[in-house]
This record gives C-alpha cells, structure tokens and sequence, in this order.
C-alpha cells in the first residue's frame, strides 16, 4: 500500500449569523453610530447575546448621546440586517426574530484617568491601552493571507450569500472549515499548499427539508465556490456537509455569543500568533484594533514587495503612551535580501505607528457607507479583504527600495 505523505493545517470560519459575530456587528453597529456622529468618540461596547436577551455594556465617551430606544433600534437594523429579519421559513422557536428580542443597556462612561493619557494636549493619541498586536502574511494566496482560511471564508460567504437570498431553505447561522494539505512540513514552512483535504460546512436548513437535498443543495454551492481547481478536486476531498444529519434550530435561541469570540476567525485562522484582545467594540485610539491594522499592513508590504515568503510583524504598546514600546519582525527563515534584524529596524525607523499615525493612515476616525464601516468588517474579517484600507499597498517601492 502507498505511503502518501501529509502534511495537514485547518481552518475555520463563522458566518455573520453566528452569534458571536451577530455580538461583534452589534458592537460595531454602536462604534459605527457614535465615531460618524463624533469622531473622537471613545467606546468599548461589549454586547452578549443569549436566547432572545442582548445585554450592551462597556464605556462610552461621546457628544453623541442615545437613548435605550435608539441602541434597541440599533441593535434590530443590525440583525436584520444580517438575516434576522423575521421573514424566513424558521419559527420563532428555531430561530432569533427582532421582534422579540429584549436589548439591556448597561453602560457607563469611560474613566478620566484612561482619557487624560489617551487624548493628549499635543494632539497626540496615546494608546487606549497595553497589550500586544500580530499581523501576518503569506504568499499563499492573492491576497497575501494563509490558504485555509481564505478558502474557508469563500465557502462561507457563498453559502452565507444563498442563505440571504434564500431563506426559505436555509438559515444564517453557518459554520465553514477546510484543511489543507502541505505534503510535507518543508511545504508548509515554505508557503507551498498541494491540496484542499477536507471541508466541513455546516448550514441550517427547514424542517422537513430532506437531509439528502441540503447536502445536494450545499455541494452545489461548495462546487461553485470558485475555489482554485489545482487545490479543489471534488473527488480527491473529504466532504462533511451537516454532519450531525439534522440542523434546523439555531442563532443565539440555541448557542450564546459574545463581543471578541472569533479572533482567530477575524484574523489568520490560526496560522499566526493574536494578542488576545478583540477588535470589535472598541474605537481606533484602542491599540487592539489599530495596531492589528498597522502590523498586517506592515506584513503585506513585506511579503508583496518580495522581502519574504511570509512576516509575522508584533507590535507592543504602553497605555497612555503613544509610541510603541517594540516593534519586531520575523519572517521564519524566508527573508530574501534583508534578515529579520534589518527589517525590524527598518520598519522602526520608517514608520511611527502611533495610534494617531495609524488614525490618519486609514482614516478609522471616519467610517462611512463610501469607504467602510467596522460593522462591515467584523461580518468579513478584521483582515485580508483587499477593499480595506489596511490592505492598500500604497507604500510598496518604499519596501521594494529598501
């Protein structure tokens, strides 16, 4: 018998109906409303999520002052707007409808003691507070992020899509996951997928739709995905769709959720190291969103301008301080021209990354419809969408001339 060697790697990923990440856009939702009716509002809105209970809590400082209809408003437009518009098949007993929902404001204003370090008399922005930020990249796929993940986020938004348009068969509340297969841990190190191994897809279907149908109606959907057909044979991978047989309950009815759950899922699908604190719910002063922003802008720049096969940039603030307290690069033996210690004092040197400088560079004081909203991101990914403008390669022949 053949001895084929493997070498396997897994990723997943959730829909916008899932109800961790219905708790990220409803935070969001709140960041979004009060930075584009006051840009330097200042928010950490935590939003948990069970059964038909949806408590916001947190800190707020902002001139702009809503009321506990206006969050509830809030939070229904942002479930509607994901899926939970009660006008689907399921019942009121599968699955989360706005009108029965029950939104519970709790939330206080933010400390002076934070705000005095934050908002600084110079115009400086010191960091909102300590912690430690990953941004990575590969040459794995166009957009310079791993492959398990991108593919997994494709099948999701293909079902998640159909799911939308089709809520007479399918719920929201998806679930995707892929793993690739490297062939040896030589590939894996050097950005080299051989294959798509496997893919799970969970999606909730109607009762009474037979098991038989969701799983012909799901491969349809997997097969025209649009993955890579020298990493997808459809005969050559495991295929696991609904695997349990039966999925028709599901949203927060049937499984909690909560703001900062899926930071794997937002970023690198666990190719890379996180600094365990969430984006979503927070303002861009909040060195957990904005340093995450600058370290894989700085990674993509890396890898696009042919440096490295793959970077890992940390970045590290103090809280009330606005330069970073490091700032390191490490490209994991791939490096071509420059070796880590070059690139990292480069980097250093080139760029402040304060959160002002990173304020400015993507303009996340100014969320809009015209350029993004951080409700759209935390439905898509805090990372690796190239319509974003952390993911702009603006600045390549300042690498490329390094």
């Amino acid at each position: 018998m053949e001895n084929k060697k493997q070498y396997l790697f897994t990723s997943e990923v959730v829909s916008p109906g899932h109800p961790d990440k219905c708790a990220d856009i409803i935070a969001d939702s709140i960041v979004d409303k009060l930075i584009i009716e006051d840009s330097e509002s200042r928010v950490a809105s935590e939003v948990f999520v069970a059964g038909k209970n949806i408590v916001i809590g947190g800190e707020v400082k902002s001139n702009c002052k809503l009321s506990t209809e206006e969050y509830e408003t809030l939070v229904k437009d942002a479930l509607a707007k994901i899926g939970y518009d009660g006008k689907s098949a399921f019942t009121k007993e599968q699955c989360l409808h706005p009108d029965d929902v029950n939104v519970q404001v709790l939330l206080n204003q933010q400390s002076p003691d934070i705000n005095q370090g934050v908002d600084q008399e110079s115009g400086e922005i010191g960091a909102g507070d300590q912690g430690i930020m990953f941004g990575f990249a590969s040459t794995e796929t166009a957009d310079f992020m791993p492959a398990a993940i991108t593919y997994a986020r494709m099948l999701s938004d293909k079902v998640y899509n159909y799911a939308l348009n089709h809520n007479h068969k399918l719920g929201v509340d998806i679930k995707t996951q892929v793993t690739v297969d490297y062939g040896t841990k030589a590939n894996f190190e050097n950005c080299k997928p051989q294959k798509i191994h496997t893919i799970v897809v969970s999606a909730p279907s109607v009762d009474g739709m037979p098991i038989t149908e969701v799983r012909e109606l799901i491969q349809g959907l997997i097969d025209d995905t649009g993955l890579p057909t020298d990493m997808y044979n459809k005969e050559d991978t495991i295929i696991h769709i609904n695997p349990t047989g039966r999925y028709v309950n599901h949203s927060s009815l049937h499984d909690s959720g909560l703001t900062g759950r899926k930071l794997i899922v937002d970023s690198f699908g666990g190719y890379a190291p996180i600094g365990g604190g969430a984006q979503s719910s927070k303002d861009y002063t909040k060195v957990d969103r904005s340093g995450l922003y600058a370290a894989r802008w700085l990674a993509k720049h890396i890898v696009a301008a042919g440096l490295a096969g793959k970077a890992n940039v940390q970045i590290s603030y103090a809280i009330g301080v606005a330069k970073p307290t490091s700032v390191a690069v490490d490209t994991m033996g791939t490096y071509t021209k420059y070796d880590d210690d070059k690139l990292s004092e480069f980097v250093s040197n080139e760029f402040s990354l304060t959160p002002k400088w990173i304020t400015d560079k993507f303009n996340l004081d100014k969320p809009s419809e015209e350029t993004f909203l951080y409700a759209d991101v935390a439905s898509r990914g805090q990372v690796g969408q190239s319509d974003y403008p952390w993911e702009k390669l603006d600045e390549l022949e300042k690498f490329k001339n390094l």
